[in-house]
């Protein structure tokens, strides 16, 4: 079982908790009468997906949005894992380093943390901790700019700034760009940001249920909203955020109407529940038709950024195991990285889309 974390005002954390509470007691009342959403997760799983998305929902609506922000992070559910890593706060730019106890590569990943660009919590600062443990890298987080305060391009240039910052004292070829849910969307508009710029692509190029289209794209948006902690809605609104009016348009913002061919080697990892499932398949089947070297993965059964959930499920073990892989083979040729049986597609080994 896992662990809460508590912060911000009192009152939010009590209302949290007890929202917390009932979402367990309900759920707990379904599995025993065998009414599960997805029947592979177990109650605990299922309750931390319930109350994430009742978390987002509660903040996404809240008119003062700060306000928002800090009821989202006043409970915080996490896994019993123990990351050995220690963190470094840095001020120019802005962000943490992240530095595990056991390094397996002189790789350095630069992580952009998801949150559909609005929100950067505790739960960004654990995903961090959790990639630099399992990659055995040191890892640097900015804390880019935020929407709907700033909005597109305050994220992009904060983006291409930490990147100047860490290919100054690293090469390249030792970089990963690595990025879950919006911060996959940042990580992937990089590489084309880098291009356009002159600069060196990076080692490789990872990707963990990226948002690839700023608009609605594919049935799963909304048919799979009762399994997922994100929701339809939310990308829509966090698109709306992300380029209010429409001054720079969505093709402009979309990793899927890019080209990615000739750029870093991107992998790429998506659950079958999650919301983004259709147009994380589309980007990769797109990309794939123009060139580019990608590899998708999918786990049938898991939302939205299951790969936080770690040890308590073996889908997110096999996930973590495989980004691990994926950066020491790219960066170190340490061990090998190729397709398995959850890869739906790859530029190098075609498979058929299921």
């Amino acid at each position: 079982m896992g662990k809460i974390r508590f912060s911000g005002p009192l009152q939010d954390r009590i209302s949290s908790l007890m929202a917390l509470n009932r979402i367990a007691l309900a759920t707990y009342f379904r599995h025993a009468l065998g009414r599960r959403i997805e029947p592979s997760w177990n109650a605990y799983f299922e309750i931390g997906v319930r109350f994430v998305r009742h978390q987002f929902t509660k903040a996404m609506n809240h008119p003062d949005f700060s306000r928002g922000r800090q009821i989202f992070d006043s409970v915080q559910t996490e896994t019993s894992d123990h990351y050995d890593v220690t963190v470094e706060p840095q001020d120019d730019p802005k962000g943490r380093w992240y530095a595990p106890k056991q390094l397996l590569s002189d790789a350095t990943l630069l992580y952009c943390h998801g949150g559909g660009y609005a929100f950067h919590g505790g739960v960004s600062r654990r995903f961090a901790a959790m990639l630099a443990h399992h990659c055995g890298a040191r890892l640097f987080a900015p804390d880019y700019r935020l929407t709907p305060e700033h909005p597109h391009p305050a994220q992009a240039d904060d983006a291409l700034a930490t990147w100047r910052h860490l290919a100054a004292t690293t090469r390249p070829d030792k970089l990963v760009i690595i990025g879950d849910s919006a911060g996959g969307h940042m990580a992937l508009m990089l590489l084309q940001r880098l291009r356009a710029e002159g600069l060196q692509q990076p080692a490789l190029c990872i990707g963990l249920c990226p948002w690839t289209d700023i608009g609605a794209r594919g049935p799963s948006l909304h048919e799979n909203d009762r399994f997922d902690l994100v929701q339809g809605w939310m990308a829509l609104r966090f698109g709306g955020w992300l380029d209010p009016k429409g001054r720079f348009g969505r093709a402009a913002l979309s990793p899927i109407d890019q080209n990615f061919a000739g750029l870093a080697p991107i992998y790429l990892q998506t659950g079958g529940r999650e919301v983004l499932r259709d147009m994380i398949i589309d980007f990769a089947n797109v990309q794939s038709r123009h060139g580019a070297e990608v590899l998708l993965d999918l786990w049938d059964d898991m939302p939205h950024d299951f790969q936080a959930m770690d040890s308590e499920t073996p889908s997110s073990r096999e996930a973590l195991a495989r980004i691990r892989a994926a950066v020491l083979w790219h960066v170190a040729r340490i061990g090998s990285f190729e397709p398995c049986v959850r890869t739906i597609q790859s530029s190098a080994w075609p498979f058929p889309i299921t």
